[in-house]
């Protein structure tokens, strides 16, 4: 279930061109943190807190192996927000097509008369 805050936190995250960035990467596959950081022109410690917001919102799951810290992608908070989105726009589509018949009918008694 998709609350406010867990939908917040996914737009949030999103919302920032370097974490959709790594956020490509990691559709790639899984991969540790210093290769991730490689191509980004920003310290590891600014890479990493940009992890942290993707782990907040739990795009980012985080394994250790051994003295590696490895990086997967969990796409099932985009899919959420992709979801609510759809309920938005059909919502919206219907209200906007009801103004549209209701506009389009008062057009046509006007044109009666």
């Amino acid at each position: 279930m998709l609350t406010d805050t867990h939908l917040d936190r996914t737009l949030t995250a999103l919302a920032d061109p370097t974490r959709r960035a790594i956020l490509q990467r990691l559709s790639l596959g899984e991969t540790r943190i210093s290769d991730l950081a490689r191509p980004f022109d920003m310290t590891l410690t600014g890479v990493s807190k940009h992890i942290r917001v993707l782990e907040a919102a739990e795009l980012v799951r985080r394994r250790k192996a051994g003295r590696e810290q490895l990086l997967t992608l969990n796409p099932e908070p985009m899919d959420a927000a992709r979801a609510w989105m759809d309920a938005q726009r059909a919502a919206w589509t219907a209200r906007l097509d009801a103004l549209d018949a209701a506009l389009r009918a008062q057009d046509a008694e006007g044109v009666a008369r």
